[in-house]
């Protein structure tokens, strides 16, 4: 059975996408540790993060920095601090989180609230920075 992620990936339900390509989608988490929390994938659905082919894997790195750079120039944060957990989907992700301090990476905390168009706005403006990267 595919997974959530696999069904966004096939337009079988909503996200909102910050940047795609022919391997790899990224998309703003809907229940974000901070505003611009975003999640990247590989295309390809395998659970764990170490089973990915290594091109695959070194490829969605790669593919985070470049993610990880426009939200950061899009969301006010001190870096973008980075989580590899693997239990909430059984599809290899990576949490892109904007942080200030340790404790916005604690999973554990209340989630931030956005509305419907937030969201989009969000997603519209690291889109449009991701576009726009040279890196």
């Amino acid at each position: 059975m595919a997974t959530i992620f696999t069904k966004i990936i096939n337009g079988e339900v909503p996200a909102y996408k910050v940047a795609e390509d022919e391997h790899y989608l990224a998309f703003l988490d809907i229940n974000p540790l901070r505003r611009g929390h975003t999640l990247v994938i590989p295309k390809v659905e395998v659970d764990y993060l170490f089973d990915l082919d290594d091109s695959v894997y070194t490829g969605l790195h790669l593919f985070a920095k470049k993610v990880a750079r426009a939200v950061e120039s899009v969301v006010p944060c001190t870096r973008i601090g980075v989580a590899v957990i693997g239990l909430e989907v059984p599809h290899a992700h990576i949490h892109l989180c904007p942080m200030d301090t340790l404790a916005d990476l604690d999973f554990t905390q209340t989630r931030a609230i956005l509305t419907n168009e937030e969201f989009v706005d969000l997603a519209s403006k690291i889109r449009s920075s991701f576009a726009t990267s040279t890196e």
